[in-house]
């Protein structure tokens, strides 16, 4: 079995999920499509775990996780934390155009 497209129950639905499976971001109100994949789920397990809510997001929803495996959505990052503030020991890149013309004489 491969991790492309599988079934899986949420909420006693059944649903296709897998990094082969496009679908809407879960976030209300996002219309950004994802695919079903690991890479955009929210915890460990499709479905819902101990650290997330199984559900799928976009990267303006999903976070780094700030303990455990996994990444959260904002509903399951914590309930007194905001996940778009930094940290202290965040690293913070800034990109910009390329300017260098512009200098040239």
């Amino acid at each position: 079995m491969g991790y492309a497209s599988y079934e899986i129950y949420r909420n006693g639905e059944k649903i296709q999920a897998g990094y082969g499976v496009e679908a809407q971001c879960d976030r209300p109100g996002c219309s950004e499509t994802v695919a079903r994949g690991l890479d955009a789920l929210c915890g460990i397990e499709p479905g819902g775990d101990e650290y997330g809510c199984g559900k799928w997001f976009c990267d303006e929803h999903l976070f780094m996780a700030p303990d455990g495996p996994g990444y959260r959505c904002p509903d399951c990052y914590s309930n007194t934390d905001d996940p778009t503030l930094h940290s202290p020991d965040a690293m913070t890149v800034t990109f910009r155009p390329d300017d260098r013309d512009a200098k040239l004489p």
